[in-house]
């Protein structure tokens, strides 16, 4: 609640750990702006997260009020509600600076935003968040980023809005689990109890090194 509340009036940075309710935070608020008749952007940095995300809002809103846009896909792009990935959006922007327009959004929905960090594209992220014309609220989701307070003066400097951090839990709520997939489809657990080897991985493969030793040798294949 304290995100939406500081949407109000300026740019907020989450930072909290996958599963603790991060996407909930941009659901939200894309209803409340799609319900007064606003319009939102929700950006990713993978085409297979942003098709997921794409799924998930046309089942929760409906499929005219949402659109893909991605290097492969097209679909309603006049909708109040686009998911695409980032660079689709800073080329948008980039676009309307070009064109003399103004992008039409009144959120921008940055998912997974230490990919500023990046490397190789970093510079999208940031092309993004200095491009935005600061009537315009950004959220910015991120599981990894250390830095938040730094990240989030950076952000208010180039922009000439404040951005503010709200951090979630510093443990994972939903923990992960390791599994080993069978050939048949099931799923094992990876490890047992004392956190050692799962014993019937071990067995399977030490079942299958003898199999192997009792294949009959056919010879070096020649060439």
């Amino acid at each position: 609640m304290e995100a939406l509340a500081a949407l109000e009036f300026e740019d907020v940075l989450v930072t909290a750990p996958t599963g603790s309710g991060k996407t909930w935070i941009a659901r939200e608020e894309i209803r409340r702006l799609l319900n007064s008749g606003r319009r939102a952007w929700y950006t990713s940095p993978l085409k297979a997260l942003t098709n997921s995300k794409y799924q998930e809002f046309t089942e929760e809103f409906g499929v005219a009020q949402v659109g893909i846009l991605t290097g492969d896909r097209k679909e309603n792009p006049d909708a109040p509600l686009i998911v695409g990935t980032t660079e689709i959006y800073r080329n948008q922007l980039f676009d309307s600076l070009r064109g003399g327009s103004e992008v039409r959004g009144d959120l921008v929905v940055l998912d997974e935003a230490h990919y500023l960090a990046d490397e190789d594209r970093g510079h999208v992220w940031e092309e993004a968040i200095i491009l935005t014309p600061p009537r315009i609220r950004l959220l910015l989701l991120s599981a990894t980023i250390g830095n938040a307070g730094e990240f989030a003066s950076w952000i208010a400097e180039v922009r000439g809005v404040r951005c503010s951090v709200v951090a979630g839990p510093g443990t994972r709520p939903v923990p992960l689990r390791a599994a080993f997939l069978l050939p048949d489809k099931r799923l094992m657990p990876l490890l047992n109890e004392a956190g050692r080897l799962n014993p019937e991985i071990v067995q399977m493969g030490e079942r299958e090194q003898r199999e192997r030793e009792q294949r009959p040798w056919r010879g070096r294949r020649r060439f």
